[in-house]
């Protein structure tokens, strides 16, 4: 393969891709008899983008979901237009639900809408399921079934709203099917991602075989690094590597700090690394004094951080321990934080510059399906540090156009630190843009991308006559990234 006229890091040239590398990177390299070719006139040839924060299976079934926050709908009636109105039998999901729409909803709330079918609504933050009165039915929950994170009313009677309990209910209503899995790939890979990490917490063996299934069959095109629980086997596919233990941390109910630092002093006994989800100060404060007890290993990392005062700082740098932000949250819910959150906190939500400076590891991620799969829209939110109604947030937390790249350039296995060059050796997995460099940071789009290689195949191309060069393809094998340094 011969990428001709592409521009890398400000100079004109040309590339050639042989088994899945790059062999040679100069200006006018000659055309092999019978060699593919593409024009790229002048496009910026970028690495291929890793998104080092989605939820994969979640991400699928939203494309088939309803809408039911901001900014699609901002009001009750609204809301209830949209489930009323939403095509389909069976079990409904709706998606992306906040407070401001139409207040705090239970099974009464629901049904005054959907008297006859199940529904189930997510709250954005993901922690809560919201169920009308036939879900509950179709779960039994009024007939003797129940769970823990199942909230009932004073006499015992289920009230609908269901906490942290994503693998009880997938595991009793449809799941995502490969379908859908295909078509988030798609999304990914026409904006240039080659490569993803799964943070679910409740991944284990089921989720490992669905997406090595999706792989082999090529409707997943990215690599894969999945996170989970304890019971996550290791992967046996070259492109699947089995990510760290996540760990969920609830403000409202820590657990045990010892027992806490236990599991992940097993982890690491285990060889495994440790990703804690830390989206208030407390939380934070507690993930890292169970990282001092239990001691820190390459790889370690907190989701989120989404408060993050300056005397935190300090101590993330001293664990070693690499931070994987979300910016996008900046523009879709900056309204709502500047209504919501603790003005004392305001300063040090989703802190960009600060980490950086602090000499912090720092990658991004989508956090799809509870934001878009797109890492150039998170990109423009982490340079512009603007809520939807343009107020600022965070100013001093901006980031330049390079450095919100490289948020989504690093690898996929040590998430933080530099992509490696593009030079003769380096694996092909390629992100082409239609503009150069100097004008494509001004905009920062995704429709600016116009093809994507992973392991030197094209799995996205904005050019129709390429749709059979796409063949779906399992990835071929990607040599093991070295530890990066460790924080002093």
């Amino acid at each position: 393969m011969l990428i001709r006229q592409c521009e890398i890091d400000g100079r004109r040239c040309d590339v050639r891709i042989v088994g899945g590398f790059i062999t040679a990177i100069a200006a006018g390299l000659v055309r092999a008899a019978g060699e593919p070719t593409r024009e790229a006139r002048g496009g910026a040839l970028l690495p291929g983008l890793s998104d080092h924060h989605l939820h994969l299976f979640a991400a699928a079934a939203a494309l088939s979901s309803v809408r039911c926050g901001p900014p699609q709908l901002r009001s009750a009636s609204e809301l209830a237009a949209a489930l009323v109105g939403a095509p389909g039998a069976g079990w409904l999901r709706g998606v992306g639900y906040h407070e401001s729409v139409a207040g705090s909803l239970d099974r009464a709330a629901l049904d005054r809408w959907l008297p006859v079918r199940p529904a189930r609504i997510q709250h954005r933050s993901g922690a809560l399921w919201m169920l009308n009165s036939a879900a509950i039915g179709e779960l039994g929950l009024d007939a003797g079934v129940d769970a823990p994170g199942v909230e009932r009313d004073a006499s015992g009677r289920a009230t609908g709203r269901l906490f942290r309990l994503d693998a009880w209910l997938g595991a009793r209503v449809p799941r995502s099917s490969e379908q859908g899995l295909a078509a988030i790939s798609v999304q990914l890979a026409r904006c240039g991602v080659v490569a993803v990490t799964d943070t679910g917490a409740d991944n284990g063996a089921r989720a490992l075989a669905s997406i090595a299934a999706a792989q082999r069959s090529g409707a997943l095109r990215q690599r894969v690094l999945l996170m989970g629980s304890e019971e996550l086997p290791a992967a046996n596919a070259r492109e699947l590597a089995r990510g760290a233990l996540k760990l969920l941390l609830d403000e409202r109910a820590l657990p045990e700090l010892s027992g806490f630092s236990a599991r992940i002093a097993r982890s690491h006994s285990a060889g495994r690394a440790v990703a804690i989800h830390c989206v208030t100060r407390t939380e934070l404060v507690f993930a890292l004094a169970a990282f001092s007890e239990a001691g820190t290993q390459c790889g370690d990392r907190i989701e989120h951080a989404s408060v993050a005062p300056p005397e935190l700082l300090g101590p993330l740098r001293q664990l070693g321990l690499a931070v994987v932000t979300q910016p996008s949250f900046v523009r879709e819910r900056g309204d709502e934080y500047l209504a919501e959150v603790e003005p004392a906190d305001r300063p040090w939500l989703y802190r960009a510059r600060a980490f950086l400076a602090a000499g912090i590891p720092l990658a991004g991620g989508s956090d799809a399906p509870y934001s878009e799969p797109d890492p150039w829209r998170a990109m423009r939110a982490a340079v512009a540090r603007r809520s939807e109604r343009g107020r600022a947030l965070g100013s001093a937390e901006a980031l330049t156009p390079e450095e919100a790249l490289a948020l989504f350039s690093s690898p996929l296995e040590s998430p933080g630190w530099p992509a490696p060059p593009l030079a003769p050796g380096a694996r092909a997995d390629l992100c082409l843009l239609r503009a150069p460099w100097g004008e494509a940071r001004r905009e920062l789009s995704a429709e600016l991308v116009s093809a994507t290689w992973r392991d030197g195949s094209l799995i996205w191309s904005d050019d129709p006559a390429d749709a059979s060069a796409m063949p779906l393809q399992p990835l071929a094998c990607a040599p093991a990234a070295n530890d990066p340094p460790r924080g002093q």
